[in-house]
């Protein structure tokens, strides 16, 4: 992977508004949802809020697997990322990604039960143009 790939990679993670999550449902197809692109720590940790009660939450907790793809439709570039998802629940995951407007979606506020976060780690990468290949996720954090 070269440093202009990378970059390339960068800038279209930063830019996008939204993001594809896929999971895996009970019967092994995948499942994808459009989510609001919040939070990331540098290109291998990717952060997600979402109800504690919807579906996905429920295949991740039986089946981690995910698949998270970024993509600059005018341009037709696109980065799938393979990895897994972490649903947390905890006060310092939820603080994190809290916005001001999440109200009402979540009512009780940051304390909401019904309110969790995904943390989606990447292992594997692929980006289109540039990279007919699956990379692993530490070629792109080295960079």
């Amino acid at each position: 992977m070269t440093a202009q790939m990378k970059e390339e990679i960068t800038a279209l993670v930063e830019n996008a508004k939204t993001v594809y999550v896929s999971s895996v449902d009970e019967a092994g197809y995948p499942n994808t949802k459009a989510m609001l692109s919040l939070q990331r720590d540098g290109l291998g940790v990717h952060y997600f809020s979402t109800n504690t009660s919807s579906k996905r939450v429920s295949q991740f907790r039986a089946n981690p697997k995910a698949c998270v793809y970024y993509c600059d439709e005018p341009a037709y570039h696109g980065l799938m990322l393979l990895g897994t998802v972490e649903v947390c629940t905890d006060a310092y995951h939820k603080e994190l990604l809290w916005r001001e407007g999440f109200e009402c979606y979540y009512p009780k506020g940051v304390t909401d039960d019904d309110y969790c976060v995904y943390k989606f780690t990447a292992e594997k990468g692929r980006y289109y143009p540039g990279s007919s290949e699956t990379f692993d996720i530490a070629e792109l954090v080295q960079i």
